[in-house]
C-alpha cells in the first residue's frame, strides 16, 4: 500500500483538542488523516454520507485532551460510548493488526477500554491498568525525556534506535501508569518479558529518576507502552508536539538539525509498517 492511500481516523468527542497537531503530523508526511467524530462510527446523528466505519481506516488514532471533561475517570467516558457499539469490531480491527495509536487521553481510553496493557488478549473485559493522578497531585506541562527500550515489537517505533533518547514534552494531569497492587511486580515482569515497554522517562544522563524527570510518579518510570502484538501503543507525552525540531525548547542552542523533531519517527514508522503490511 502506497502511504497516500493509507486512512487514518482521527477519533474525537467533545473535549479533545489536539486532533488538529495529530492530524497534521500524518498528513505532512503524505497519508490521508480524516477527522472521524465517535457519532459518525455510531451512526448517530449524521447522515448517510457522513457515517464511517472503522474498516475505512488502516489506522486509527485516539489524540490528547479532556475527552468528556474527564468526568469520572480520564478516558473513561470516551471508552464506555465507544464499547457500547464498537467493541466487536474494535477487537476485530486490532487482530487484524491494524494498528491503534493513544496519546496522552487517547492512552487513558485504550486503558479503559481493555486494549492496554494487552499482556495476553486482544483486549480484556475489564481494565487491567488506569492513568492515575500524578504524584504532584497537579497537571503538569513540562518537557520529557523519553528513553526508547522496544526491541521491535512495537510498529510504532521502529525507526528509533534502542536507548536512542528523545525530547518528548509531557502535559497532563493523570498519567501515573498503576497496575491493581498486589499484581503490579506480575504486570511488570510479563510487560518486559513481552518487549511491551516502548519508553521510560530519563534524566538529561540517561538514568531512570524521579520528579521532575518522571512527571507523574508511573510504575517503573514507564511513559508509553504496547499490547503482546506491537500495533496498540498508548503514550502520554505528546510526539506530535515535537514533529519539527524547532518546537523543541533548546532548539536555539542546538540548531535546527535539518527541522526533524524527536516525536516525526514515530508516525513515520507506523506509516512505513502499514504500507508493507497491507
Amino acid at each position: 500500500m502506497k502511504v497516500k492511500d493509507i486512512n487514518v481516523g482521527i477519533l474525537r468527542i467533545e473535549g479533545t483538542n489536539c486532533e488538529q497537531e495529530s492530524y497534521d503530523s500524518f498528513k505532512r508526511l503524505g497519508a490521508n488523516p480524516e477527522f472521524v467524530h465517535l457519532k459518525q462510527l455510531l451512526g448517530m446523528d449524521c447522515t448517510k454520507d457522513e457515517k464511517r466505519d472503522i474498516f475505512d481506516y488502516q489506522c486509527l488514532m485516539m489524540p490528547g485532551g479532556f475527552s468528556a471533561g474527564d468526568y469520572i475517570r480520564a478516558g473513561a467516558i470516551f471508552a464506555a460510548r465507544i464499547k457500547s457499539k464498537l467493541q466487536k469490531d474494535l477487537s476485530e480491527f486490532v487482530s487484524q493488526e491494524y494498528p491503534v495509536l493513544g496519546i496522552c487521553n487517547g492512552f487513558q481510553v485504550l486503558t479503559e477500554l481493555g486494549l492496554l496493557p494487552g499482556v495476553d488478549n486482544v483486549v480484556s473485559a475489564i481494565p487491567e491498568a488506569c492513568l492515575y493522578l500524578n504524584d504532584s497531585n497537579r497537571f503538569e506541562c513540562r518537557p520529557t525525556l523519553l528513553k526508547h527500550e522496544n526491541n521491535g515489537t512495537c510498529v510504532f517505533t521502529s525507526k528509533i534506535p534502542k536507548n536512542d533518547i528523545r525530547l518528548i514534552p509531557s502535559a497532563h494531569a493523570e498519567g501515573k501508569l498503576l497496575f491493581p497492587q498486589e499484581e503490579q511486580d506480575k504486570y511488570l515482569k510479563k510487560l518486559e518479558e513481552n518487549d511491551q515497554v516502548v519508553f521510560r522517562y530519563v534524566d538529561p544522563e540517561g538514568n531512570y529518576a524521579g520528579y521532575p524527570w518522571n512527571p507523574n510518579g508511573s510504575l517503573s518510570n514507564i511513559a508509553g507502552i504496547c499490547n503482546h502484538i506491537g500495533n496498540v501503543f498508548g503514550m502520554m507525552p505528546h510526539p506530535e508536539r515535537t514533529f519539527y525540531r524547532h518546537q523543541h525548547p533548546d532548539w536555539t542552542a542546538k540548531g535546527l538539525n535539518e527541522n526533524i523533531g524527536d516525536g516525526k519517527a514515530i508516525f513515520e514508522s507506523v506509516l512505513e509498517y502499514i504500507s508493507r503490511r497491507f
